[in-house]
Order: structure tokens, then C-alpha cells, then sequence
């Protein structure tokens, strides 16, 4: 069943027309209304299977059509390449009640010595208008995108451990200054918010990244702009940052400036 119309999806929920549907008047515009249990998933390598649990807060029924890929957002349901299967796939939603989807390891090879990333995908569309409605109605299909971390066993520390882990270089860029992250740890690093405070004053990086960019992968590094910072002399600078834990929770930390 082709119900995915082709997007770009620039944040965590995105709105794009459903094939057939578009008109040329809007009479209102709707809201996605299918909540996923949880801001991200989190898959330990030995379980044989996770939930996700759907729940339905629409006042008429919906068809959710969920798969996983591996950061390409573009990429249609059925050409996606990874170890997953969600099950079911595709689902009607009744008004007010709950689905458990089902992630299912299909047991090829993953790094043991760190996490992989994947991303779980829910479209919701909502059923055709009807009669005079059909007419005067612009009708939308919801995406969200949540994180899947693929956690091996026996990594060598808690995943509660690794921001303070971090470290945090201060450098040049084309536009001015900004921010190295590097992330020695087996974790995936995702951050609410980041700052850095020199001489009495904060300079935080850009709002309005993606999920995928306000994040560091296990041995990798991310860089922060930071369009206020006109100098890189401040003495005592810290930074100043929130991650989010598995059950999505913030904790904030603070770290000084490497050398």
C-alpha cells in the first residue's frame, strides 16, 4: 500500500499532502494525533524484541504505516536497508485506543564495542473526507521520527557516565567561532541545549537543528556555531550543556575548555 507521499522532513514531526487529497481551498488544517510511548527507543542487543506503544488521540480513525531506516529520511518504506522489522507495519488506529508495534533484530552484523543508530518511523493518515468536506478540505499526513539505539551488551560503562566524557574545543570556522565536540564514549550523545559562557556572557548555539544534528555519534565529533562569539581570548570560559537520557530526561552538566 503506497500511502507515503515523498518528503523532507526537517524536524521531529513533519506535515506533507497526501497524494489525491490536495485542494485548492483549506477550510481547517489538522494536528498529528497518534502519540508514540517515549522520545526514543532504545533496543538492548539481547533482547529478542521491543515495544512501541501507539495511542490514538484523534476523534476519527487513522491509518499508521511504521518502518525504520538508517538516517536517510528520504528513502521510501520499502527500499530501506535494515536489520528491523516493525510489526505490524501498517495499522488502522481507532479513536482513543493504543497499538503495540513490535521491533524485531533480524540478526545481521552490528558493532559490540559501540551503539548503532536507526530511526523509527510513524506516518498517520487521516481517513478521506467525505461529501461537501472532500471539497473544501486540505487533508495531511503526519511523520514523527524517533531515535533507535542499538545498545550491545557488556559495554564498559553506564550510558549515564558518558557526557561527562566530552571534550570541548574552542574553534575557528568560516563564519566565526564555534564549538568541537568529541565523543570518546560507546554512546549516542544527544544534547537539549548548548552553551558556552566566557566573560560574563552566554552564547549559545543555533536553535531549529534537526534531531540528528543536536547529537554526537560514539567516537565522532559534532561542531556548534556559535554567530555571537567574536573572540576566542576569553580565560575561564566553561561550557554549559543539557543532555537527554534514555527515558528522555534532561540532566545539565558543565565542562571546561580543552586546550
Amino acid at each position: 500500500m503506497n500511502i507515503l507521499f515523498r518528503l523532507r522532513a526537517a524536524s521531529r514531526i513533519s506535515a506533507i499532502v497526501v497524494v489525491g487529497l490536495m485542494t485548492t481551498t483549506v477550510a481547517e488544517t489538522s494536528q498529528a494525533g497518534v502519540v508514540i510511548s517515549g522520545t526514543r527507543v532504545i533496543y538492548p542487543a539481547e533482547q529478542k524484541d521491543v515495544s512501541v506503544w501507539f495511542q490514538s488521540k484523534n476523534q476519527t480513525p487513522v491509518l499508521v504505516q511504521v518502518w525504520l531506516d538508517d538516517g536517510d529520511e528520504n528513502i521510501a518504506p520499502e527500499k530501506a536497508s535494515v536489520p528491523f522489522v516493525a510489526t505490524p507495519p501498517i495499522f488502522r488506529l481507532e479513536p482513543g485506543k493504543q497499538q503495540v508495534v513490535r521491533l524485531i533484530y533480524t540478526g545481521e552484523p552490528l558493532p559490540t564495542d559501540k551503539e548503532s543508530l536507526f530511526w523509527l518511523n510513524m506516518l498517520e493518515v487521516p481517513p478521506k473526507a467525505q461529501g461537501d468536506e472532500a471539497s473544501s478540505q486540505l487533508q495531511l499526513a503526519f511523520r514523527t521520527r524517533l531515535k533507535v539505539f542499538f545498545r550491545p551488551r557488556n559495554l564498559p560503562y553506564d550510558p549515564t557516565q558518558a557526557a561527562e566524557k566530552l571534550r570541548w574545543e574552542l574553534v575557528a570556522e568560516q563564519q566565526g567561532f564555534a564549538l568541537r565536540v568529541t565523543n570518546p564514549t560507546p554512546y549516542n550523545i544527544s544534547f537539549d541545549s548548548v552553551e558556552l559562557v566566557a566573560g560574563g556572557q552566554r552564547h549559545a548555539k543555533p536553535t531549529g537543528q534537526t534531531a540528528a544534528q543536536n547529537m554526537v555519534a560514539p567516537g565522532a565529533s559534532n561542531l556548534f556555531s556559535l554567530p555571537g562569539l567574536k573572540s576566542s581570548s576569553a580565560s575561564g570560559a566553561l561550557v554549559e550543556f543539557k543532555t537527554i537520557n534514555d527515558l528522555g530526561s534532561v540532566t545539565a552538566y558543565s565542562a571546561k575548555i580543552s586546550p
